[in-house]
């Protein structure tokens, strides 16, 4: 009875059949039956993968390297960072690279490169993107039929690729100028707290491409503040940066730059000799600059953000050794930025100075108004002045910050997952926001602000100091509105340069002719 009973289950049965035997041989073959499926195989050779060739429910799920198994048969790839690795300690020793050595105007580029997407604005991104070449195409092949076929150009077609011989940067012969023959431009920015390198190709007036780029923290003014020189480590870790810069600007073909030191170099006992030992191992010769010239090319790098409407805005550039104020005055439309500054300040204390003053990791709401007191004092001279004092009265006027504070504060009010510079770029914040992700950050520790992606562990000990001095700017000048720029003394550079070519692509021509409206 009990075997009755477990042969009329349909488990037993199918395990009583599991093993037949082979009439021939008189030995068991092989199970027929998936043990995963309970289905029946199908014999070996008709179809490798145990199902019909159409792709049935039957075909084994491949695994991936973990021994999860995807549905679909799909492998998730993981992404990576193919940017430059950044230095993470900071304070600790450098294994010195070899000497990248850059000359200007020699043809040092190996051949074009890439290039992007055209955006109304500089894009930054290209700054963390791997460089990728252009696959070569063939005589004949389907992308030289679109781009105008062969030399004598293809259905009429502008021909838009560079006759052999001819130099990156040379005019064309008709026309547009072909990509690949426009002329290159680099901006390199070694500051207090970061090394930043730009090389963009011009577009329409007031407009490039960002071509490549690249950006480090090197802290290169870090405890200039009591020793007032340069330390060993600062200036080891600027050099390496520095190499990366030089072969950037190798591997393209360069037609003009303009290389930059500030605060840092410009305080420093030892900055002229440290710029000295860079051009020896490098080949790039940077240029100190002046506070003035540092706060006119900040303005003329975001002036393009003030609003339309508004009358006047208050520039700030918060950086690691100097902070540069610049009252911009809206007058006639076209003119340059530089022609609209009515005033402009800058205050010896940046966010590195600071936070080495005051400490940046443990800073609670007594020690950051502490923090702004100290800023206010010195804005006390500036806050008197007659210009910003007339405009500010008169009302229509706004708050425009470009730093990696403002920066930072928008990111976290926009509770991003990860910094993306589109999103903050022109972003506009009322007072009330920024008050609120005050409160957020003074109520973290050092390790919470660390572990912000808007932060990161190579700011956290220096955004509260920022903070403090944006918000000794906003006590002083008090506004109800403050728009966010991801751009700067870089990109002031880079249009300066442009300007000064002539270097602008002549603007598109529309299909239809507008009507005015009545």
């Amino acid at each position: 009875m009990h075997a009755g009973g477990d042969a009329g289950h349909p488990a037993a049965g199918k395990a009583a059949n599991q093993h037949p035997l082979n009439s021939r041989t008189g030995k068991r073959n092989a199970s027929s039956i998936s043990p995963v499926s309970g289905r029946q195989k199908q014999p070996a050779g008709e179809h490798a993968h145990g199902g019909p060739p159409s792709g049935g429910r039957d075909k084994p799920v491949p695994a991936n390297a973990f021994g999860a198994s995807r549905p679909n048969g799909k492998q998730k790839r993981r992404r990576r960072h193919n940017g430059e690795a950044e230095i993470r300690g900071l304070r600790g020793p450098v294994e010195p690279a070899p000497d990248v050595v850059y000359h200007p105007g020699r043809g040092n580029a190996a051949g074009g490169s890439a290039q992007r997407g055209e955006t109304a604005v500089p894009d930054h991104g290209a700054e963390n993107r791997p460089h990728r070449q252009k696959r070569p195409q063939h005589p004949g092949s389907r992308a030289d039929h679109k781009r105008g076929g062969n030399e004598a150009g293809g259905r009429g077609r502008k021909q838009t690729r560079a006759e052999p011989g001819r130099r990156h940067g040379a005019p064309a012969s008709h026309g547009r100028p072909a990509r690949n023959t426009r002329p290159l431009y680099a901006a390199l920015d070694l500051g207090t707290n970061n090394c930043r390198l730009l090389i963009a190709l011009p577009q329409q007036k007031g407009r490039f491409r960002v071509i490549d780029g690249f950006s480090r923290i090197v802290r290169l003014g870090e405890g200039m503040a009591q020793s007032g020189e340069l330390s060993q480590a600062a200036m080891d870790r600027a050099l390496e940066a520095l190499k990366v810069c030089a072969g950037k600007l190798i591997s393209h073909d360069i037609s003009r730059h303009r290389l930059i030191a500030t605060e840092a170099c410009r305080q420093a006992g030892n900055g002229k000799a440290f710029l000295d030992r860079v051009y020896e191992h490098t080949g790039m010769k940077l240029e100190i600059i002046d506070r003035k010239t540092e706060a006119y090319l900040a303005a003329e790098g975001c002036g393009s953000l003030i609003d339309r409407k508004a009358e006047a805005a208050v520039l700030f550039d918060i950086g690691g050794g100097s902070s540069e104020l610049v009252l911009v005055r809206r007058g006639r439309k076209n003119a340059a930025i530089s022609e609209q500054i009515l005033d402009w300040t800058s205050l010896q204390i940046g966010v590195v100075t600071l936070a080495e003053r005051f400490g940046g990791k443990m800073v609670d709401q007594e020690l950051f108004e502490r923090m702004v007191e100290e800023v206010r004092v010195h804005l006390a001279e500036f806050a008197d002045n007659e210009g910003f004092s007339r405009v500010w009265r008169n009302g229509r006027v706004h708050l425009l910050g470009t730093s990696g504070t403002v920066t930072t504060l928008a990111g976290i009010h926009l509770d991003l997952p990860r910094y993306e510079r589109r999103l903050v770029d022109g972003l506009w914040m009322r007072s009330d926001d920024i008050d609120t992700v005050l409160r957020q950050l003074i109520a973290m520790d050092y390790d919470q602000r660390a572990s912000s992606p808007c932060i990161g562990q190579e700011r956290a000990d220096l955004v509260m100091a920022g903070c403090a001095i944006l918000e000794a700017i906003r006590r002083t000048w008090p506004c109800q509105t403050l728009r966010v720029a991801d751009r700067g003394l870089r990109e002031g550079a880079l249009t300066q340069l442009m300007s000064a070519d002539n270097a602008w692509l002549p603007p598109k021509k529309g299909r239809w002719v507008r009507k005015k409206q009545r």
